[in-house]
Order: structure tokens, then C-alpha cells, then sequence
């Protein structure tokens, strides 16, 4: 009983009866793009592992109707340039029936209108910015959005952990600000005092500056808006300058090059993100053990989300074929608990934006791991 519905999902999807492949292809062709090169390389990789799990497993059952599922990769380094010159060459493959991608908010929004004048779903599992889906009936998301995370976090700093002097430290991107605004905003309603605001961009190696700045306002807690690669960095240094304030990030720290290239300056960091293996139900356990079974690590959140997109457009070929608008609108159909996926990550279920509402959790890292925290949101 404990494997029954983690593979009744997965034989669900693997058995349906569609008629698919374009112009009489022999595989059913899905484009994943993520930063599978560069400062997000970590994220790209659990991508791909994600994504290739849920294509081994719908393939070893004999795929659909006959047909394999192929999984064309694509690498837009985490830069909006290439990720719109990817979508460009996705897009204009009319054997690519849909994308699962981008992971960086920015590359998600350089893409977005190519994929809609092409009339392609882009469905990401990490981008959080806010306006990701906004503007396009084909940009859809299965992960909440930073408007939801960064008042989640004001609100955990203020009522869980008790602190009321804050500092913020933010990637100036699409994702960093967004973050950082909706985070500040909230702290604002709750009384919580900013003492300092540091922004950094992405190529930055010395965050002398910003440390100084910030240990002169000596905050009780530090907010990290940004991705694991400069999180990292930020709280080495932080500790090598003899700052022992507590550090809590976004999602976006939420991968394990963190505590490999961070090591004992990142023990003790609280991270929201929308998957722990250790609170995810029976089919995420499943999933979790297979993954490690499989590649010989744990997954990751973004492992996690991407094996679930893969599967939201498995499961809609299953419905409708392989029609780029119908693949469409049976996704944007999916509106109630009825119609919605139940996945790996929970339920997922869309608003009329493409947007949809996750749980988040906190992880800390403590001996080396990411484990829950005692402290969860309610």
C-alpha cells in the first residue's frame, strides 16, 4: 500500500491511449529549459533529473499510445538574452508540443511573449516573480508566487522567531527586487524595522561593503533575497568579518551547492521553499526515495516541481493529444481540486492568471542537511 498511489500516478500517465507525434513522429516532443550552465548550474541539473525521472518511468511503461516521450533539453544560462533566444528556438519547432521552463524569473519573462505570439505553453517550476504570468494566457506556473513568500517571511521573522531589526540584502534582478519589495512591504505592516537595504548584482565576489553597511545598523537578522551561488558567499564573508547574526533567505538559497560551497557559515540559516523531503506525503516520499535510488542524491524543491510539470503535460496529452492549444486550454482548465494535479509537490490548481497557491515550508540547515524547522507556518 505504500507505493499504490505514487504509481498509480505514475502508470496513469504512462498508460493513457492518445494519438499523438507531429507530422507522424515516432516520439512526443516536451522542450525543459533551465540554468544548466553558469551560477545557477545546481538548479539546472535537479531540473533535468526531475524532468528525466518522470520521462523514464512514463517510457519504461511503454509510453503513449506507443509513442516515447522526449524530452529536448535547452540551456539558457539564467540570462534573459539566451533564454529569449531558446524560446525562440523552441517555440519555432512545431514538434515541440510545450515547455516546461524557465527556472529564473527574468528568463521566464524574456520568453514569455515569444511563446505566446508562437502559441506554445511555458509552464516554469521556479519562477516566483510575480508578474511571471501576467500578460500571457500561456505562461503558467506550478509553484506560488513572491508576493505569497515574502510576506510569509516578514511575518515568520516577526511572530516565530521574534525579531524586530532587520536587514536586507537583495540580487537586483527580477527576482531579487520582487522578493525584497513584498517582503519590505509586510515587515513594514508589522512593525518590523529595516535598518539597512544592500543591493548587490549577480557578477559580485566582495560584499565588504555591503556587510560593513549593514553590521553598522547591527540588525538581530539578515534576509537574504537571492540565489544560493552569492547567499553563500554573503554569509562566508559575513562570518569571516565576525558577524554571527542570523541569516534567513528565500527559496532561491534552496539548493545543496549552498551548505557544499558555504559549508559552517551557512549552519543554522533558516530557507522557505516549497518542498522538504521530510513533510512531503506518501507520493513525495515515494518519489524521494526512487530519486535518491536513482541518481544518488536527494532531490531537491526544484526536482520536485519539475518532475510535477512534466507530468502536468503528460497527463494533458493523455487528455487531449498534442495540439499546442488544446495542450493549453485543459491546462488553464484546471481550476478545482476536481480537475487539478496531484502531484508529487501537492495539489496543483490554476487561477485565471496561470498562477497558482503551494504550501511553503522552512527548512534550516543544521549538520551539513537541510531539515524542517521546528517552527513551521501555521
Amino acid at each position: 500500500m505504500k507505493r499504490l498511489l505514487y504509481l498509480t500516478l505514475v502508470s496513469a500517465l504512462a498508460l493513457a491511449v492518445v494519438s499523438c507525434g507531429r507530422r507522424g513522429g515516432e516520439t512526443i516532443r516536451i522542450g525543459v529549459v533551465g540554468p544548466m550552465t553558469g551560477d545557477g548550474a545546481q538548479y539546472g541539473e535537479m531540473i533535468r533529473m526531475g524532468a528525466s525521472m518522470m520521462m523514464d518511468a512514463v517510457n519504461e511503461a511503454g509510453g503513449i499510445d506507443g509513442k516515447m516521450v522526449e524530452l529536448v533539453f535547452e540551456d539558457d544560462k539564467g540570462e534573459p538574452k539566451d533564454a529569449a533566444l531558446v524560446a525562440q528556438k523552441l517555440a519555432s519547432d512545431t514538434t515541440i508540443v510545450a515547455v516546461v521552463g524557465h527556472f529564473n524569473s527574468s528568463c521566464s519573462k524574456a520568453g514569455k511573449p515569444i511563446y505566446k505570439q508562437m502559441k506554445v505553453i511555458q509552464l516554469s517550476p521556479g519562477s516566483t516573480n510575480r508578474d511571471v504570468c501576467i500578460g500571457s494566457d500561456w505562461t503558467f506556473r506550478n509553484v506560488y508566487r513572491d508576493d505569497f513568500q515574502g510576506y510569509a517571511i516578514a511575518d515568520y521573522i516577526k511572530e516565530k522567531l521574534g525579531y524586530t531589526r532587520v536587514a536586507v540584502l537583495y540580487d537586483n534582478d527580477d527576482y531579487g527586487r520582487g522578493l525584497k519589495e513584498f517582503f519590505t512591504e509586510k515587515a513594514e505592516q508589522l512593525g518590523l524595522e529595516i535598518v539597512r537595504e544592500e543591493a548587490y548584482n549577480r557578477d559580485t565576489q566582495n560584499f565588504g561593503p555591503q556587510l560593513t553597511n549593514i553590521r553598522k545598523e547591527d540588525p538581530e537578522i539578515i534576509f537574504i533575497s537571492g540565489l544560493y551561488t552569492q547567499g553563500a558567499m554573503i554569509m562566508t564573508q559575513a562570518r569571516n568579518l565576525g558577524m554571527e547574526t542570523q541569516f534567513i533567505g528565500g527559496d532561491g538559497l534552496m539548493s545543496a551547492d549552498l551548505i557544499k560551497n558555504g559549508g559552517d557559515a551557512v549552519e543554522g540559516a533558516y530557507i522557505t521553499c516549497p518542498f522538504i523531503p521530510e513533510m512531503a506525503g506518501e507520493m513525495g516520499r515515494k518519489f524521494v526515495e526512487d530519486f535518491t535510488e536513482k541518481y544518488g542524491e536527494p532531490p531537491d524543491a526544484w526536482a520536485a516541481l519539475t518532475f510535477d510539470a512534466v507530468g502536468i503535460i503528460i497527463e494533458t496529452i493523455k487528455e487531449v493529444g498534442c495540439d499546442r492549444q488544446a495542450i493549453r486550454d485543459h491546462v488553464a482548465s484546471m481550476t478545482t481540486k476536481e480537475k487539478g494535479y496531484d502531484g508529487v509537490s501537492g495539489l496543483t490548481i490554476f487561477d485565471e492568471n496561470g498562477d497558482c497557491i503551494k504550501p511553503m515550508f522552512v527548512a534550516i540547515v543544521e549538520g551539513g542537511e537541510f531539515l524542517p524547522a521546528q517552527i513551521q507556518f501555521n
